[in-house]
């Protein structure tokens, strides 16, 4: 049988509108307690892909036979340290005091899967920001409250338009999800 519904396994609302800018068709799943632990020796840059597989592996044996499932998880690098989501304002905070004025690395893994097969990939992008003052940083914090973003902050936002001097690679990535390279894999999948 072939497979017709693409399921987004993500709680992201800009996974959802990413994907929806592809114009198609799909139905989110989600999963409380999803493991997304990696092993300490793992290379930093390879982490989103193993996370995202491991997700794929927590999604797969509940699929129908006509599902297309698709999973992600994105990282910002910076000194070869791993910001994930912040905590708490006062992490919020600190991850954006350390982005200032410096380029970091925004990785996102992806995971596209069947019944029958998969394939996946990871999509790099680096993100260069200038000087952010400190009010601003603190602004941005409490009134986007970017605790559900990788790095503390979302590019789409207002800390984009004020801090980010420029971008090598997909803009999109940055975002959460390459749709380029997601349309690719999905045409010859």
């Amino acid at each position: 049988m072939p497979v017709h519904t693409i399921i987004l396994c993500s709680n992201s609302p800009r996974r959802r509108e990413l994907l929806s800018g592809l114009g198609l068709r799909f139905e989110v799943r989600t999963m409380q307690g999803v493991d997304e632990s990696y092993p300490s020796s793992l290379k930093k840059e390879d982490v989103p892909l193993y996370v995202a597989c491991k997700k794929m592996e927590a999604y797969l044996p509940q699929a129908k036979d006509d599902e297309l499932l698709l999973t992600a998880d994105t990282i910002v690098l910076i000194d070869d340290a791993i910001l994930g989501k912040p905590s708490d304002r006062e992490q919020a905070v600190e991850m954006l005091r350390l982005l200032s004025g410096r380029t970091h690395s925004v990785i996102t893994g992806v995971c596209i899967a069947c019944s029958s097969k998969a394939t996946s990939f990871s999509v790099a992008s680096k993100v260069s920001f200038a000087n952010i003052k400190e009010e601003d940083i603190e602004y941005y914090v409490d009134n986007y409250h970017p605790y559900d973003k990788a790095g503390a902050y979302g590019i789409q936002e207002w800390i984009g338009y004020v801090a980010v001097e420029g971008i090598e690679g997909s803009f999109y990535n940055v975002m959460g999800l390459p749709v380029q390279r997601l349309y690719k894999e999905l045409s010859t999948f």
